[in-house]
C-alpha cells in the first residue's frame, strides 16, 4: 500500500511525539534539546536534498545562508536603537510597531527591532543574497559549481569571524527569546523544552510537505529531468535556468529560517555557524541519506546531528563526517539505505587489488 505525502508526514510528527513521550518516560527529558536543534539542522539538510538531489546542483556555501539568517536576526534584536530615535528611520518604525522596548541584562531598556520583524527582513536578506549568487553561479557546472558557492560560504566566514559589531570570534550573545503565541516562546528554557521541541518538528514537518509536494508536482519531473540530462531537458523546452534558481532560493530560505530559529533557541550565534566544514557535513548527511531521498536525508541528518550534539564523536567530529562523505561517495552512491553489501565488498575488493597492482 503506498502512502501519499500527507500520510508520510502524519506518519512523521506521530513518531517525534513518541520519541518525545518515551525520553519524559525514561526521565531523559534534556535529549529534548539535542533533538530540538537536530531538527533545526536538519531543515538545511532538506533544502540541501532537493538542490543537490533534483535539480543537481552542488553547494558548499549553505552554511553561509544559515549564517546570513541567524546572524541578522541576532543582530537586530540586540543592537539598541534609542541613541537613533531622532532619526526619521527609526522613529517611522517604532510608529508602526516595528520595534520594542525590552530590558537588557544590566537593567536597562534596549529598544530594539521586534523577532517576527528581524525573523521576515533574515529571510528577505538571504533571499535576496541567493538570488544575487544564484544567477552567475548556477552557471556553472560539477566541481566548478561547488568551488564557487564554496566561495561564497568562505566570504560569509570571514565576514562573521572578522567583523567587530557582529561580535568577531565570540558571535553574539544575549539574543531574545522568539515569541510565540498563547505566551510561549523560542528558547533555551528547560521549562520550555517540550514547546520548543514541538515548533522545531512542526517546521520541520512543514517544510518536508512543501518539498513532498514540489518533487511529486510537475516541477518536482522538470528537476528530476534537469538532474538526468540538462541539455536534453532544455531542448525538450523546460527552463532550466528559471528552475535551478528557484530551488537554489528556496533551499537557501530553508537554511535562513533555521539560523533564525536555532539563533534564538540558543540565545546566540558564532562564526562556526558558517564554516566550510559545516557545509560539508551537511553534504555528506545528504550523501549518506541517499541522494533525491528527502525522508533518507531526514532521518540520518537527525540522528547523526544529534549522536554530533551528544559529543560521541568527540574531537573527531569533523573527520567522522569527512570519513562518511569520501566512504559513501566511494562504496554506496546513491546513499546508505541503497548499499548492497555484496557490492560494496567487491568494490573494496577491486580497489585494493588495483592499489596492489599499482604498488607492485
Amino acid at each position: 500500500m503506498t502512502i501519499n505525502r500527507y500520510g508520510q508526514v502524519a506518519i512523521f510528527l506521530a513518531c517525534a511525539a513518541g520519541l518525545q513521550l518515551a525520553a519524559a518516560a525514561a526521565g531523559k527529558g534534556f535529549l529534548l534539546t539535542q533533538l530540538t536543534m537536530s531538527a533545526y539542522y536538519t531543515l538545511v539538510v532538506v533544502g540541501m536534498s532537493l538542490l543537490m538531489g533534483y535539480a543537481g546542483q552542488i553547494s558548499l556555501g549553505h552554511a553561509g545562508f544559515f549564517a546570513v539568517g541567524g546572524y541578522t536576526s541576532a543582530v537586530l534584536t540586540t543592537l539598541d536603537l534609542a541613541p537613533h530615535r531622532g532619526s526619521p528611520l527609526v522613529a517611522g518604525a517604532e510608529r508602526l510597531g516595528l520595534l520594542l522596548v525590552r530590558p537588557d541584562l544590566y537593567g536597562g531598556d534596549l529598544l530594539v527591532v521586534r523577532p517576527v520583524v528581524a525573523c521576515a527582513l533574515a529571510i528577505a536578506l538571504a533571499l535576496v543574497l541567493a538570488v544575487l549568487v544564484g544567477i552567475p553561479v548556477l552557471k556553472l557546472k560539477g566541481h566548478y559549481l561547488a568551488m564557487a558557492t564554496l566561495g561564497v560560504g568562505t566570504i560569509v566566514y570571514s565576514v562573521a569571524l572578522g567583523t567587530q559589531w557582529l561580535g568577531a570570534a565570540d558571535g553574539i550573545a544575549a539574543v531574545p527569546p522568539f515569541p510565540l503565541p498563547f505566551g510561549a516562546s523560542v528558547s533555551g528554557r528547560p521549562d520550555g523544552r517540550i514547546v520548543n521541541y514541538y515548533v522545531a518538528v512542526g517546521l520541520l514537518g512543514a517544510a518536508m510537505l512543501l518539498a513532498l509536494n514540489l518533487v511529486q508536482a510537475r516541477v518536482g519531473r522538470a528537476l528530476r529531468a534537469i538532474h538526468g540530462a540538462e541539455d536534453a531537458a532544455g531542448a525538450m523546452g523546460v527552463d532550466t535556468a528559471r528552475l535551478k534558481l528557484g530551488t537554489f532560493v528556496l533551499s537557501a530560505a530553508l537554511a535562513a529560517v533555521a539560523g533564525v530559529f536555532l539563533t534564538h533557541f540558543n540565545g546566540g550565534i558564532g562564526p562556526a555557524e558558517a564554516s566550510v566544514m559545516r557545509s560539508v557535513k551537511y553534504m555528506a548527511i545528504v550523501a549518506v541519506g541517499g541522494i533525491g531521498s528527502l525522508w533518507g536525508s531526514l532521518g540520518m541528518s537527525v540522528a547523526l546531528t544529534f549522536l554530533s550534539l551528544r559529543g560521541y564523536f568527540g574531537v573527531y567530529d569533523d573527520v567522522v563526517f569527512g570519513a562518511i562523505l569520501v566512504g559513501i561517495m566511494l562504496f554506496a552512491p546513491q546513499g546508505l539505505l541503497a548499499l548492497e553489501p555484496r557490492r560494496a565488498l567487491a568494490a573494496l575488493r577491486a580497489r585494493l587489488r588495483r592499489a596492489g597492482g599499482q604498488a607492485g
